[in-house]
C-alpha cells in the first residue's frame, strides 16, 4: 500500500450493485492486466453486489474468478470524498483514515448504478477527472428510448421501435406486434447483457416481455437491422 508520488494515481472502479456485476469483473480484468504500471499507480476499487466499496490489493485473477470480495486481508473499505479540496478517496485502514489524491478515475462498470451516470456524478462532484463518458452522456446513452430519439433528431437513421411501460404490460403484445419480425426486446435502462431476447414471431413475445421487465419498468422493442456492429470509444 506504499504510494509512488512520481506516478499518476488512477482509481479503476469495478463490480457494482447491478445485474451486470460479473460482466464488469471480466472487463476490468483485461484493463488491470494491461495498464502500464510504469506510468500509473493503480487503485482497484471494487463495489460488491450489495453495493459496498473496497480498495482491493490482491491478485487480479481473484477479480476475474469473483472471489476478490472473500479475500478479506486485501480489502480496505473506501469512499470517494465529496470534498473538492480532497479530489480523492479515503480508505479506512486499521491504522486510521488514509487520504489519497487521484489524478483520474476509470469506471469499468456495466448496467445500472455505474454505467448510467450515477458513479460519474459522484466523481464529477468530487472534482476527479473521469476517464470515459461524463454524467450527462452516460445517463442519456443508458436510456435506449431517449438515446434513439436524440440521434433521430439529428437526422441519424434508427430502427423502428416501440417503448412500453409496465403499466401498459397487458397491451404489450398488441403494441409490439405493430413492428416487423424479427425484433429485439430489451429493458430501456439496463446494459446489453441481460433481459434481451431476439424474437422471431408473436408467439415468442410474452416470454421475452416478461424477461425484459425483470430488469426495468420500461422495455423497448426494436426491429432487427442486418449489418455489423461498430463500437465508438
Amino acid at each position: 500500500m506504499n504510494s509512488n508520488s512520481n506516478l499518476k494515481k488512477i482509481a479503476v472502479i469495478f463490480g457494482g450493485y447491478s445485474s451486470e456485476y460479473k460482466v464488469s469483473l471480466h472487463s476490468v480484468y483485461s484493463v488491470l492486466t494491461n495498464l502500464d504500471t510504469k506510468k500509473y499507480e493503480i487503485f482497484p476499487i471494487g463495489i460488491t453486489e450489495e453495493g459496498d466499496w473496497f480498495c482491493y490489493y490482491g491478485d487480479y485473477q481473484k477479480i476475474y474468478d469473483d472471489t476478490w470480495s472473500e479475500d478479506k486481508k486485501n480489502l480496505v473499505p473506501v469512499v470517494i470524498s465529496q470534498n473538492r479540496s480532497v479530489k480523492g478517496m479515503i480508505e479506512f485502514t486499521e491504522k486510521g483514515e488514509k487520504v489519497t489524491k487521484l489524478n483520474a478515475a476509470f469506471p469499468i462498470l456495466h448496467g445500472k448504478n455505474g454505467e448510467d451516470g450515477t458513479v460519474q456524478g459522484i466523481l464529477e462532484l468530487a472534482g476527479i477527472p473521469v476517464i470515459g463518458c461524463d454524467t450527462c452522456s452516460s445517463a442519456l446513452c443508458m436510456d435506449k428510448d431517449r438515446a434513439h430519439r436524440l440521434v433521430a433528431s439529428h437526422g441519424i437513421e434508427i430502427p423502428k421501435a416501440v417503448t412500453v411501460r409496465k403499466s401498459e404490460k397487458a397491451d404489450a403484445e398488441v403494441l409490439l406486434s405493430k413492428l416487423s419480425f424479427p425484433m429485439f426486446i430489451k429493458p430501456v435502462r439496463a446494459g446489453s447483457s441481460y433481459g434481451i431476447t431476439k424474437v422471431q414471431s408473436r408467439q415468442e413475445l410474452p416470454k421475452a416481455i416478461e424477461e425484459a421487465f425483470l430488469y426495468d419498468s420500461e422495455i423497448i422493442a426494436k426491429e432487427n437491422v442486418e449489418g455489423f456492429k461498430v463500437a465508438v470509444q
